[in-house]
């Protein structure tokens, strides 16, 4: 069951950041005896797969921060993520794999599953977040961008560690950052709609030809 909590919480964490559960498994497994990965997952803590993670995640970072990038990289992030949250879950859940080469064995196996339902579940924050994110960017003249980027790397890496030292921890937190998501994509979209109609009033209240 803490297998399960973990995977899911693996999971939401790639839809925020697609990167940091997977390089965070590879270096806990390599560097520490917290995680021991399944053998079909050991190339998550061979030195090429943290390096390319790494660098991926570098520039995931520093693009994340700009305004109009974000959203591209977002629209770019809709394949990565939930390909990112279908693999840490199949990882943190211990699930075997089957070669990839085999798409039917792939489908009829056990660990079609649990790949999909990380697909799903790391869908929810990043679907919330490429909706706020532009939103977000447009009310603070892009100041907004780099704060909003940096909290959401954060929380990606308190639910990584917390996932798989401390699940049911990780879990009550991941209901936070939901909540809180949701609760931030409905303001700025309330602010968005003041905003709009403030700027409908002022232009419909002037009176053409006066000083």
């Amino acid at each position: 069951m803490l297998e399960v909590v973990t995977g899911i919480t693996l999971a939401a964490s790639a839809g925020l950041n697609a990167y940091i559960p997977l390089l965070g498994l590879g270096l806990l497994s390599r560097f520490t005896e917290i995680v021991q990965l399944p053998s079909a997952w050991a190339w998550l803590e061979n030195e090429w797969s943290l390096g390319i993670l790494g660098v991926l995640l570098v520039v995931e970072v520093l693009v994340d921060k700009f305004p109009v990038l974000d959203t591209a990289n977002d629209v770019l992030q809709t394949v990565v993520r939930p390909a990112s949250g279908g693999m840490v879950f199949s990882a943190g859940a211990s699930s075997q794999t089957v070669a990839v080469t085999d798409p039917a064995a792939f489908v009829s196996s056990a660990a079609f599953w649990p790949f999909v339902l990380g697909v799903v579940i790391a869908l929810v924050p990043h679907l919330l977040k490429a909706i706020a994110r532009p939103v977000i960017n447009a009310l603070t003249a892009g100041a907004g961008a780099a704060v909003t980027s940096f909290l959401e790397d954060v929380g990606a890496v308190l639910l990584t560690l917390l996932a798989v030292i401390v699940p049911l921890l990780a879990l009550a937190l991941l209901l936070v950052v939901i909540v809180a998501l949701v609760r931030r994509l409905r303001r700025v979209r309330q602010r968005r709609r003041e905003q709009l109609a403030g700027a409908s009033d002022a232009s419909g209240g002037a009176v053409p030809g006066t000083p």
